[in-house]
């Protein structure tokens, strides 16, 4: 008997421990993230900055905008960047709380390897093949473009946009299991796509590794890919594009035909209104809480071991690692400097009374527990005999030839910094128009937000109906699916969505059916399993 009342009270208790932790994530997903804080951690992607070719007047926020954009990120960037490649006559101004690319594309870990055979199965069974088709279609565009947008501005080497010999890594033998047996579904349904695909041993790794599966990768610079394009665009259109750090929106009212935003800067009015903020939208779009929560993860440069080029080429491959069946850590390499090895992860061990970081936008510290893990994990994934000494930092070979600066670590962690992710509700990324009951704003009138000439006549800029846009929640997968992202809602914005039918996935718009449906259990069933 008391057998089983020893039972019953364990089991008590663990459903009170349950309750209260989903009572408290539930609690930070109905939270507002608020701005993001003024003192980050600081990432080394960020490190020398981007000085943008600011022109005379442009400390001055103008009253009009045809288009404003919140967010300085590789979204705001992609929009910006196809709405002027397109109509170059738009008047454009992007906001941004902190430094330009300060959140979370300066923060990742430079990975542009989609999710293909991972979730094709179930994309298959929810939307259908088609649709399952043309999503995994979405993501794999997404290098293939980076790589010609970088060749073509000129920035392809500053960028360090580049191929790689990606490897998915398994030390578990049920998560290599399941991967294969994706693999070979996803290989039946699409044998061209995957034909690049290989179920492999090893690569100089570690004993305890089951085995690999590999194919074609990508990685880049993300920092410097967009303040380069920027660079560009403030450069090419001066009278079109008007960039303002450290000036946060704090408001969006709609009145007499127009959006007015409002900064601490001042305010200004606006037909167009684009949400590029990822895990911060919710700040201004309160109904999106619980649908897009914000989420911290962790990130490392580390110096490499003295013998490690030849499981890594020296920037030339990828990893994703896969220790169980939940969670995994991501490595890129620099190909320049001291090749530093850009590995994050860290989120099962990133736990707080059995929460994982959901809901947290405070990106000004670290988790204790997953740096910790970060810090000495690599040489258990290459093996110790493979990984070699640790390398002797000597001042000649940082990054930028110069001395390193004094706020690097000297050890093998040279730095540590924090990131804050977009978690969907759904696990789909949000793009589009803001339905009405979404955004909780009445959109203008389309003829009373006519932008108007010196005559009074009305200017031969066309764009869609005024309203509010987003391109947010990409749950950990941003470089596999921003920048087209940002590339659809800019042909939206010009009224040209004939032209994305082909290729963008429909399952990505917002509607307020799906806004309806999509919970945060969701999330709980995926990061809490």
């Amino acid at each position: 008997m008391g057998t089983v009342v020893s039972k019953a009270q364990l089991i008590l208790q663990a459903v009170a421990e349950l309750k209260k932790t989903y009572d408290v994530l539930n609690k930070r997903l109905q939270t507002s993230p608020g701005l993001p804080i003024p003192n980050p951690t600081l990432p080394l992607w960020t490190v020398p900055p981007t000085s943008l070719p600011l022109h005379p007047g442009m400390e001055d926020l103008p009253d009009y905008a045809d288009v404003v954009i919140i967010g300085s990120g590789i979204t705001g960037t992609s929009v910006a960047y196809n709405l002027l490649h397109r109509e170059s006559a738009l008047k454009i101004v992007m906001l941004e709380a902190r430094d330009v690319c300060s959140g979370a594309t300066g923060r990742n870990g430079g990975h542009i390897n989609p999710p293909l055979y991972h979730d094709y199965n179930e994309l298959e069974e929810k939307f259908g093949v088609h649709v399952a088709k043309v999503m995994i279609a979405f993501r794999r565009a997404h290098l293939t473009e980076l790589l010609r947008i970088a060749t073509e501005e000129g920035i392809l080497s500053e960028s360090e946009c580049r191929e790689t010999e990606h490897l998915d890594v398994f030390t578990c033998p049920k998560a290599f299991a399941a991967s294969k047996q994706n693999l070979a579904k996803w290989r039946a349904a699409m044998p061209a796509e995957s034909s690049s695909f290989e179920a492999i041993r090893k690569y100089h790794l570690a004993d305890q590794t089951l085995g690999c599966i590999s194919n074609a990768g990508g990685a880049m610079h993300p920092y410097r890919f967009v303040t380069a394009l920027l660079s560009i665009l403030l450069t090419r259109h001066p009278d079109a594009l008007r960039i303002f750090t450290h000036t946060p929106c704090t408001s969006i009212t709609s009145a007499d035909g127009l959006y007015t935003v409002t900064t601490p800067r001042g305010t200004l009015r606006t037909p167009h209104v684009v949400h590029a903020t990822n895990g911060w939208c919710s700040h201004l779009l309160p109904s999106l809480r619980a649908k897009v929560a914000p989420a911290r993860g962790a990130m490392s440069a580390q110096r490499p071991g003295t013998t490690l080029h030849a499981s890594t080429l020296s920037g030339g491959r990828s990893f994703v690692f896969y220790r169980g069946t939940a969670g995994y850590d991501y490595l890129t390499q620099l190909p320049e400097g001291e090749h530093e090895l850009m590995f994050g992860g860290g989120w099962a061990q990133a736990c707080d009374d059995g929460l994982p970081e959901i809901g947290i936008a405070d990106d000004g510290s670290v988790n204790h527990a997953s740096q910790s893990y970060l810090a000495g994990a690599l040489p258990q994934y290459f093996g110790l005999s493979n990984w070699g000494e640790e390398a002797q930092v000597r001042p000649e070979e940082s990054r930028d030839g110069e001395e390193e600066a004094p706020r690097w670590g000297t050890g093998r962690t040279k730095a540590q910094w924090s990131g804050i992710l977009g978690i969907s509700a759904d696990l789909l990324p949000w793009v589009g128009r803001l339905p009405e009951k979404v955004s909780g704003r009445t959109p203008p009138d389309a003829q009373a937000s006519e932008r108007l000439d010196e005559k009074g006549e009305a200017e031969k800029v066309h764009l869609a109906t005024p309203g509010e846009w987003i391109s947010a929640g990409y749950t950990g997968e941003g470089m596999v699916h921003a920048w087209m992202s940002g590339k659809a809602l800019a042909h939206m914005l010009l009224d040209r969505e004939n032209e994305i039918e082909e290729w963008f996935p429909d399952i990505l718009r917002v509607s307020e059916k799906r806004w309806k449906e999509a919970n945060f259990e969701n999330l709980i069933a995926r990061f809490m399993r």
